[in-house]
């Protein structure tokens, strides 16, 4: 899930300016207004970058300049050439690329790319606007959650055509096979296949239906070598096909793509649902209108217009990323199994789905992120996760860390989304049925369930080590090599599982489960295992219980730790961080310890990226406290336990300025984003909430930080909540005063740092009396 970056800031320089410029200058009132897409563009990976696509759309439409791989493909910011607008940009997925031209198959067929310049791009949630420079074509972009709608205004009206791209290289994956079908002159069907991969082991299709408003001339394709003119269609490996219209047609060309991991017919239903007219500009208003109603559950005022574009910006990655995979009527495709079966998803008494049906990459790192925020303010989301969790559960056997167009694909490791399911059902959303939950988060913490396997352990269930966890009270490391699996870290494993099983004793108490809770709180102090007192961290321990030598706590990767290294893994207890201050010596000793790994950090930007040529990318990995990445992103809000808070307010807003502040195409997150995580993490530090344990227990708490804004209105769900709206203001804040002096909860004085679900959903208003000196008396 990590991969570093070395930024190139001296490309492109006048456009960053005069784009950032632009957006500072105008008179924006909507929070979706003040989105910039491009930001972090020049770092992007598959599923990254959005423009033409709603919240968690199926399609998420947007134009390709890099096609291989997962990483370093899409839409990066420093190619000037476009190679094609996929429709799907998901975990591990790809869909069919399309592109508009003037030419022959003969002269298109291997070579169809067109530059293109920022300087003539348009691109908002919702839409995208390039202009093709090879054929001098506008091409407009905009979609609704399962139909991509494209419009094309072409200049030169000679051979205009649309390639539709079968097969070759899209994204994480090879497309291995395509197919389409001429159904009528304006009509047109098919699919391609996403070639498997380590991570989802399954070759999956993706279907597509096209509509268009203007007759084709012809339908050319392509089957190797072979092209043939007035086709009714391809099918197989290296195909391809191109549309073809009369020259004598001046007006743009409407094309719409209905998208469907079922079959091509619901992808034609998937048009009839959601866009039966053919008004661009109207799917345009309506798709900047849903987006800017998310938004806006968040209202801020204060900071700078930076602060506020940056932080629309960073909630709008948090509602994106984790894709919806069902169709419209609610079908959806399950390949939990060897073979690939169409379900249906439950419907309400009118007809309609219960729920949508998901693709995440793994929830590693949401106890901290998404967990806060979905069932906070957008809680609807948050259950209809859970209930496509359990789908996954009934129809496989598994409560999933991290599916892919319905496969399994064990990204990571434990049971990362056993503390989402019980942060939801503990913050009161309530419409899953959290017994069936209860058992399949069970299974998955007991040898045979997912914390058995390893990163992408397909075929095997050894990797995960639970057996030993049980049996010994950790995972050792090294593991045996002849064992499947990527992530194998036993250390690493050990801290999480632990954390895992102490969010799974919390449901167990509240479901009145005595035995469970407390054969689970037991295993969740397992990590104590693992603290050597001697270095004061905690250190691998092999198969025999002897300490792994040599060990250096600095040291990244491969050495025991899961993307991190033991210095940032030691902080991974949200559990017990009495217990592991009593290890360290108090919760003193613990807060200067913490402290100086902070001014450590500090001095490396806070990231795990190379900070210049000169250094090596394992010196930029020696970090104690990593802001790129998800093991140690909790650690500013640890002080608020261990009675400095004013340590929280420091740090928090340290690390804002110095990783989630810029606002271009070449910062954003200094490491991966990861479908919403970091821009989640963003979010919840700039309101100064924050919930260490994932918000597990019953009335989970949330600490208070330092917030960036004068006001943070956060609009609660009167289907959810108590309240209409959670105010919370602050006076005197600036970048110099970022010390809460005062803390007043409904106009009356509190002496503590943290609030409970019940006093947020409530409604009312939390007011910070901002300074620049500490209040070391408010703890």
């Amino acid at each position: 899930m990590y991969k570093s970056i070395f930024l190139n800031y001296k490309k492109n320089v006048f456009f960053l300016f005069f784009s950032i410029s632009v957006i500072f200058s105008q008179a924006q009132k909507k929070p979706v207004d003040l989105v910039y897409p491009h930001l972090d563009a020049a770092n992007s990976r598959w599923f990254f970058f959005s423009s033409a696509c709603r919240p968690f759309g199926l399609v998420n439409l947007s134009p390709d300049n890099e096609l291989g791989g997962a990483w370093g493909s899409g839409y990066r910011y420093n190619t000037n050439e476009i190679k094609g607008f996929s429709h799907v940009h998901a975990w591990q997925l790809s869909a069919v690329s399309v592109l508009p031209v003037n030419g022959t198959a003969q002269d298109l067929k291997n070579d169809y790319f067109s530059a293109f310049s920022h300087e003539k791009e348009v691109v908002a949630p919702g839409y995208h606007k390039v202009e093709l420079d090879r054929y001098r074509i506008k091409a407009e972009l905009t979609s609704t959650t399962r139909v991509g709608f494209h419009k094309y205004t072409f200049e030169n009206h000679d051979q205009k055509g649309i390639i539709i791209k079968l097969t070759g290289p899209n994204g994480p994956c090879d497309l291995t096979e395509g197919k389409i079908e001429k159904v009528n002159n304006r009509e047109f069907s098919g699919y391609v296949v996403n070639d498997a991969t380590r991570r989802r082991p399954n070759p999956t299709p993706v279907f597509f239906y096209i509509e268009l408003d203007t007759k084709v001339k012809n339908l050319i394709t392509w089957d190797g070598t072979n092209i043939n003119e007035n086709s009714k269609g391809v099918e197989g490996a290296a195909t391809g096909a191109l549309l073809t219209f009369e020259n004598k047609t001046n007006r743009p060309v409407l094309m719409k793509v209905g998208i469907s991991y079922t079959s091509a017919e619901e992808a034609k239903k998937n048009i009839q649902a959601e866009l039966k007219h053919w008004d661009f500009e109207q799917v345009v208003a309506e798709s900047k209108e849903e987006w800017n109603s998310r938004l806006s559950k968040i209202e801020v005022s204060g900071g700078t217009q930076n602060d506020r574009v940056r932080f629309y910006t960073d909630l709008w990655h948090g509602l994106q990323g984790r894709r919806i995979i069902s169709d419209a009527s609610g079908t959806y495709s399950d390949f939990t199994g060897p073979e690939r079966k169409i379900k249906q998803i439950p419907r309400d008494k009118n007809g309609t789905p219960k729920f949508n049906h998901h693709n995440f990459d793994g929830f590693w790192g949401a106890q901290w992120t998404i967990n806060t925020l979905w069932p906070l303010v957008y809680p609807k989301v948050a259950a209809d996760f859970c209930n496509s969790m359990l789908l996954y559960y009934n129809d496989g056997g598994l409560i999933p860390r991290g599916p892919s167009g319905g496969n399994y694909t064990y990204v990571m490791v434990g049971a990362s989304t056993t503390p989402f399911v019980v942060s939801t059902w503990m913050k009161g959303i309530h419409d899953f049925d959290i017994n069936l939950a209860y058992e399949g988060l069970k299974k998955n913490h007991m040898p045979g369930g997912i914390m058995g396997k390893a990163g992408y352990e397909h075929n095997t269930s050894e990797g995960g080590g639970i057996e030993e966890y049980i049996e010994k009270g950790y995972v050792p490391f090294p593991r045996k090599p002849h064992i499947e699996g990527f992530h194998k870290d036993g250390a690493g494993m050990t801290m999480e599982y632990a954390f895992q099983d102490w969010t799974l004793a919390q449901l167990a108490k509240k479901l009145g489960k005595t035995e469970d809770y407390k054969t689970f709180l037991k295993r969740s102090g397992n990590w104590k295992n693992l603290f050597d007192t001697s270095y004061g961290f905690i250190r691998p321990k092999g198969i025999d219980g002897s300490w792994k030598t040599p060990y250096d706590p600095y040291q990244y990767q491969n050495d025991g730790f899961v993307e991190s290294n033991a210095a940032q893994m030691t902080w991974y207890v949200p559990q017990d961080y009495n217990g592991l201050a009593e290890l360290m010596g108090g919760e003193e000793a613990m807060a200067n310890k913490l402290n100086n790994e902070f001014t450590i950090a500090q001095a490396h930007g806070f990231t795990s990226g190379k900070k210049h040529a000169d250094e090596t990318q394992e010196q930029a990995r020696r970090i104690p406290i990593n802001y790129g990445n998800q093991p140690s992103m909790q650690t500013a809000f640890i002080f608020n336990t261990i009675g400095a808070p004013w340590l929280t307010q420091k740090w928090s807003r340290a690390v804002i300025d110095s990783v989630y502040t810029g606002v271009s195409p070449f910062v954003g997150y200094n490491g991966d984003e990861d479908q919403g995580l970091m821009g989640t993490l963003a979010v919840l530090m700039k309101i100064g909430l924050f919930q260490l344990d994932g918000g597990t227990t019953e009335d989970p708490v949330y600490l208070i930080g330092s917030p960036v804004f004068d006001e943070i209105n956060i609009s609660l769900d009167n289907q959810y909540h108590q309240g209409k709206n959670f105010k919370i203001s602050t006076e005197n804040n600036s970048k110099e005063n970022i010390y809460v002096q005062s803390v007043t909860l409904n106009g009356k004085q509190m002496n503590r740092m943290y609030l409970l679900h019940s006093e947020i959903t409530k409604g009312g208003e939390l007011h910070l009396l901002m300074g620049p000196e500490p209040n070391k008396e408010l703890k």
